[in-house]
């Protein structure tokens, strides 16, 4: 009888640890909080690339502390077999209705880690304030995989921007993403004006493949100048609101043209998004995954180079 104690106290004790560090088809990773510091790019969203206006950035900085950073804009159409929003192309047809919008910049997010399972809360106090659950499915030096799941406010409450869309009783889909480590940052060498034009034949409803030229500035804004008919450059009058960010190679832009405006009218915001390829020998080169109307996909590129200040 006290063998058989004993027995039954050993195995209800692997029962527990098994509970807590997980089980044979994901065991618990070691050293995982260790693993995740540095900065990492979405790459796959339930096993299909994803697009260059699907991308987020996490910079995780300690165990306990992340950035996020990402520019969404999402159509409030919804697919029957999932939650998911489908991502507004960045080739979208002029006046086609757009829907939520998301732009972190380094936004400040708590890290808790527990198991395989990374949950991050933005920082700060807010009555709409969020998590996402990170359950980690496996981590190597370049990338991880793993199931995402966007938890609710603890209030029960939805973000006005999220009523419309989502509906109060609607809840968020689980997601598998892969992210791949990001060993480059362009934030400083993006710094100056840059010349340059579309080089591919689909890729931005914005550019007339002429050249133009883009002034990027420390405060995380830009300018964006014309040529006029004596060959001198000048800055658009009507483009206003204009800012940016890079994280790591992602390159996001939004702005706001005074002249599309009509008296009343509340003012659209335009956006674009692009992955720096690199930046050698003054000359910056982009690309960027795009979607076309069937769905299917393409690679838009973009090349500029550097002016030289007089």
């Amino acid at each position: 009888m006290q063998w058989m104690m004993a027995a039954i106290l050993i195995c209800g004790s692997n029962v527990l640890t098994s509970c807590v560090d997980g089980n044979d088809d994901n065991p618990v990773i070691d050293n995982l909080a260790e693993k995740l510091i540095g900065k990492w790019m979405i790459a796959d969203i339930d096993g299909e690339p994803a697009l260059t206006n699907e991308k987020e950035v996490i910079t995780f900085v300690s165990p306990t502390k992340a950035y996020i950073s990402r520019s969404r804009t999402q159509s409030q159409e919804m697919d029957s077999d999932s939650v998911r929003h489908k991502p507004q192309r960045p080739d979208s047809i002029p006046g086609e209705k757009r829907g939520s919008h998301s732009w972190k910049n380094y936004d400040e997010y708590d890290v808790t880690i527990e198991g395989n399972t990374v949950t991050l809360s933005a920082s700060g106090e807010s009555e709409f304030k969020r998590s996402t659950k990170y359950q980690i499915k496996f981590i190597t030096a370049s990338d991880f995989e793993c199931e995402v799941t966007r938890e609710a406010p603890k209030n029960g409450k939805v973000p006005p921007a999220d009523r419309e869309k989502d509906g109060d009783k609607k809840k968020r889909g689980k997601h598998q993403q892969r992210y791949e480590r990001v060993t480059v940052d362009f934030k400083q060498e993006i710094l100056g004006k840059w010349e340059g034009h579309i080089t591919s034949e689909m890729g931005s409803e914005f550019d007339d493949g002429e050249d133009h030229q883009w002034e990027y500035l420390a405060d995380d804004t830009f300018r964006y100048y014309f040529m006029d008919l004596d060959g001198s450059w000048f800055v658009n009058p009507d483009q206003t609101d204009s800012d940016y960010f890079v994280d790591g190679y992602l390159l996001c832009t939004r702005w706001t043209i005074n002249s599309e405006v009509e008296e009343g009218e509340k003012k659209n915001v335009n956006r674009e998004w692009w992955e720096i390829e690199s930046i050698e020998d003054g000359v910056m080169k982009w690309k960027a995954l795009r979607a076309r109307e069937d769905g299917t996909t393409y690679i838009a590129t973009f090349t500029m180079n550097k002016v030289k200040e007089e």
